[in-house]
This record gives structure tokens, sequence and C-alpha cells, in this order.
């Protein structure tokens, strides 16, 4: 496999801790497994979470190719565009956001930071202007003699994929420190990217659990549709030889609530308890829906005392600040 032959630029603090949540554990009552949390809002850069992985290979790729500026989309409170405008600014690099205003335009939370990083922020009013306002702004960066380097939604390439293959590696080894195999690895999947990474990491180190993601976004049929393509991409990237199918990318569409970006009673109610027994913030659009399934597949008795299950917290802080009124 070539993975160990990617270029990277570092930018993650890694190995991001392992951590079992005990007291978590006690406030969902005798019947939880135990519940180990991987770290990844502790990666470092601006805050944290699963884009610093994905950026090293991406920062990494644009600068051998000469990249002078990084261009990236997402809503308003994107995660990935915060984290590629830090990126961007790590690297020396010129950053543009494309984001669309479909939960508002306050310069709040995400944004803010986008602001304060020194990004050239273009606001559109929904998610379907958006491809076409960055081939206007990649055009005019060429026009002006830059080099622009253009990161589709979420880093979720075959390349971003990649750094979850090796962060696959690397919570493996975590859990073999502390001798568990865990039944699920529970995480928020969106573009699809971390997921993509982790299936073909699982299959590629013979992890013992499955990969669990619980979607942000629906439709749940049309992820998966992605999930399999991005997994079967980042083989063939690394030179593995594997073929995954809708058997391998497993989605839970049932906590998406009414839409991406809309948080519901379950991920607010996550949040909360978390919060209040580990002092570990999820957010509202992605790790605090993630959890929620976590949370009711407990009290569904899907998972018991006899199992141990991982989460992978993804990040996401910042964006607690544009829900203020509906955590509290």
């Amino acid at each position: 496999m070539q993975l160990a032959t990617l270029p990277r630029f570092p930018l993650a603090t890694t190995p991001t801790p392992l951590q079992r949540v005990e007291t978590f554990e006690l406030a969902l009552g005798n019947d939880s497994p135990a519940i180990y949390i991987k770290r990844d809002d502790l990666t470092g850069l601006a805050f944290g979470g699963n884009k610093a992985r994905k950026l090293e290979y991406l920062v990494a790729d644009a600068l051998a190719v000469g990249a002078t500026a990084l261009i990236s989309e997402g809503a308003v409170q994107s995660n990935h565009a915060r984290m590629t405008a830090a990126a961007a600014a790590v690297a020396g690099l010129r950053c543009a956001l494309v984001l669309d205003a479909r939960h508002g335009t306050d310069v709040k939370g995400n944004l803010l930071l986008d602001h304060l990083l020194g990004a050239e922020v273009h606001i559109v009013p929904d998610d379907a202007a958006r491809a076409e306002t960055m081939e206007a702004v990649a055009a005019g960066l060429r026009e002006s003699g830059e080099m622009p380097y253009v990161i589709p939604t979420g880093g979720s390439v075959p390349l971003g994929a990649a750094s979850y293959v090796a962060a696959t590696l690397e919570l493996l080894q975590q859990l073999n420190e502390v001798e568990e195999a865990p039944r699920r690895l529970y995480h928020a999947t969106g573009s699809l990217g971390t997921q993509a990474g982790l299936v073909v990491g699982a299959r590629a180190f013979s992890a013992p659990y499955a990969v669990y993601g619980v979607a942000v976004s629906h439709p749940r049929e049309a992820l998966i549709a992605k999930g399999i393509s991005l997994a079967n991409e980042t083989a063939a990237l690394l030179d593995l030889d594997a073929e995954f199918t809708a058997d391998d990318v497993v989605i839970d569409g049932g906590f998406v609530g009414e839409r991406y970006g809309v948080a519901t009673e379950g991920g607010l109610e996550a949040i909360r308890l978390l919060a209040r027994t580990e002092g570990i913030l999820l957010d509202p659009v992605y790790s605090g829906k993630a959890m929620a399934a976590l949370i009711d597949h407990i009290r569904s008795g899907d998972l018991s005392h006899a199992d141990t299950v991982a989460f992978l917290h993804t990040g996401g802080g910042p964006s607690l600040f544009a829900f203020g009124t509906a955590l509290l």
C-alpha cells in the first residue's frame, strides 16, 4: 500500500487522544457499553477537527504543483472552510472561500474565524450557487497572476480520504494499548471523505469494528453511493487491492432531523450531557447528531453493557456559538 509515500504538510497535532468517558457512561445507565472517544477535535489547527488531517495531504499537493492560493466551499458555518483558511495561513497561501447563506450570514462562529484568519469570503444565497462562484473566483485569481488550488467540499477526494486510512492505524494502535476491540466506530458523515478513509483503513488493517456513519444530510442513498465510489477511488490511489460495496458503507439516516445544519433535540441533549459529564464539547451540525445515534442505540437495547464502542469526535466546536439560543 502506498500510504507512507504520500507527501504531507504538517498541520495536525497527532496522535490525538483516545479517551474513555466513564462519567458519561454512568449517566447513560447500567446498560451503557464502554465508550471511547477518539479526540480529533484536538488536532490543534484553528480549534481543531478532522479536516486538519485531510488538509495535510491536500496542502502538500497544492504546494507541489506550485499553487499560490486555496479555494474551497461550504455552508457559512463550515468547519472545513475555517480550517482551510487556517491551513492556507500556515502554508503562506492566499485563501478564498465560497459560502452559502442558507442559515444566515451573522459574523459569528466559524464565519468570524474565516475573516480573522484572513480568508477572502464570498457569500452566495444557497448551495446551488457555489459551483459557479467557485469557477469565477478561480478565474479571477488566475487573471491576477495567482495559481489557485481548488478543494471540493470537505476535502472529500481520495487524497483527503487517505488521511483517515492513516488515522485508522493510529486508532488501532491505541485500542491495542487499552486491550479493547469495539463493536462499532460511530462518527458523523456528510461529504463522505472521513467515512471513505475509515472504511478503507478498516479493511486494510483488519479493524475489529464496523464503521458506522451517522448522516447529517438527506438523502441517505446518495451518501452511500458517494461513499462507495470514494472508498474505491481511495483504495486505487493507495494501490490497495480491495473493492467496496454498499455492505461496507453503513450509514444511518435516522438522526438528520429536518435537514443539514438544523439542530435536533436529540443532538442538543447529547451535547449538553457530554459537556456536563466530561467537559467535552460536541457540535449541533455533526458530532452532536452522531452521539445522539449512539445514545439512542444504548437506550433501545441495540448496544449493551457487554459491548465496547468507539466514537470519532470530528470537531466543530466553533459552530456552538451560532446555536446559543437552541442550546440553552
